[in-house]
């Protein structure tokens, strides 16, 4: 005679449903949220930059979390990094460049054909740009690294005592030397990472 299963059991199995059920609940209208506000792109990036400076306030009121601050500006410029570069570019591409590509910013653009390459010449086809990180995507990534920087201010274990000159002079050395390594790079492959200043066709 089988023993019938503790009614414990049962009711477990209840809760855990029921849970999974709301995170699941949850999650779509995150999402349905998140799917309403594409077409928005001036007001999210408002929205990240007001807690980008309510963030900074309270470092700069505080004098504290800079290591918390030093991490986000990595992540932040990483983000804007694969923002910039094309999808059938990688990040060890990037990291193959040579001198002589950033010495040959100015001597003018390489003859070579790639893909997402400008077209040079009335018989070549011109291919779109296609972000490797798509803006809708390093704006989620950006908001949400901001946001988990401004609930790390309120742990005071994250604030580790540091020369926060140190830092700073890092990342601005880093940040130059990024920069320049991603401006060679779109020199050599003649592409542009912006549409600002594209000619719109609209109906009249």
């Amino acid at each position: 005679m089988e023993s019938a299963a503790p009614s414990g059991w049962d009711s477990s199995n209840s809760v855990a449903t029921n849970l999974q059920q709301y995170r699941l609940t949850v999650l779509r209208r995150i999402q349905t949220f998140l799917d309403s506000t594409i077409s928005y792109t001036p007001q999210r990036w408002v929205f990240t930059a007001v807690a980008l400076v309510a963030f900074l306030v309270r470092v700069f009121m505080t004098h504290r979390w800079y290591i918390v601050t030093y991490a986000l500006g990595i992540y932040l410029l990483n983000l804007f990094l694969a923002f910039l570069t094309p999808k059938w570019e990688t990040n060890s591409a990037l990291a193959d460049m040579d001198e002589e590509d950033l010495e040959g910013i100015g001597s003018g653009p390489s003859t070579s054909n790639g893909p997402g390459l400008l077209p040079t010449s009335s018989s070549e086809e011109f291919r779109p740009f296609i972000r490797r990180l798509p803006e809708f995507k390093f704006w989620l990534s950006a908001t949400r690294a901001t946001l988990i920087a401004i609930v790390c201010t309120f742990i005071k274990a994250l604030d580790i005592p540091v020369f926060w000159p140190i830092l700073l002079v890092y990342f601005i050395i880093l940040f130059v030397l990024t920069m320049r390594r991603q401006i060679a790079h779109m020199v050599k492959y003649r592409y542009v990472p912006f549409d600002l200043g594209k000619q719109n066709y609209r109906r009249k």
